[in-house]
């Protein structure tokens, strides 16, 4: 069965379509959340959301093929979902990362995008990958972590707001017209 034929039951309701998305994937996004975050409870809490967002996107039409699995969508759902709990509940947390710890987000592109088949996507992450230091820091802050340019400047000790705007500003350019070379 296509991921397509999945879509379209899933799209029809199918419970058992779903359940067994919902199985098969749960063992492996609870790892894949422990990345992000501790709390197994926490991780399960977003699993479901987006579980049922993915489904609320289907029923709704606005998914209707996909250019990748259903894992790696969900995954990429669930991404931003657990980002964002982190980012309500443990703020500070967040804020405290050492610089160190962030080029982690290398290992967690690898272990993410290792289902992704699009040519612009596997693109986007060779041209990503072979940035400058701050470029990747500032875009995958923003883009890919959720950080606001407030959070940017503090995490990043820039002088203020404008700074940080017009440095990804022209990391987001340069980025762009490499992916368009």
């Amino acid at each position: 069965m296509t991921e397509n034929d999945k879509l379209l039951l899933l799209k029809k309701g199918d419970a058992k379509t779903l359940k067994k998305l919902y199985i098969k994937n749960r063992e492996a996004f609870i790892a894949f959340g422990r990345k992000y975050m501790n709390s197994e409870e926490d991780i399960l809490d977003v699993y479901q959301d987006a579980i049922i967002a993915l489904q609320e996107q289907i029923i709704s039409g606005k998914l209707n093929n996909l250019d990748c699995t259903i894992k790696t969508y969900l995954f990429g759902i669930g991404k931003y979902m657990l980002f964002e709990k982190n980012r309500k509940k443990q703020k500070t947390i967040l804020g405290s990362y050492k610089t160190e710890e962030v080029e982690d987000y290398e290992i967690i592109e690898i272990d993410y995008y290792n289902e992704v088949t699009t040519n612009r996507q596997r693109k986007l992450q060779e041209v990503l990958s072979k940035m400058g230091k701050k470029c990747k820091e500032i875009l995958t802050l923003f883009y890919y972590r959720g950080y606001t340019i407030e959070e940017i400047k503090e995490h990043l000790n820039y002088e203020n707001k404008n700074v940080v705007k017009s440095q990804k500003s022209r990391c987001l350019k340069q980025l762009k017209s490499k992916i368009n070379e």
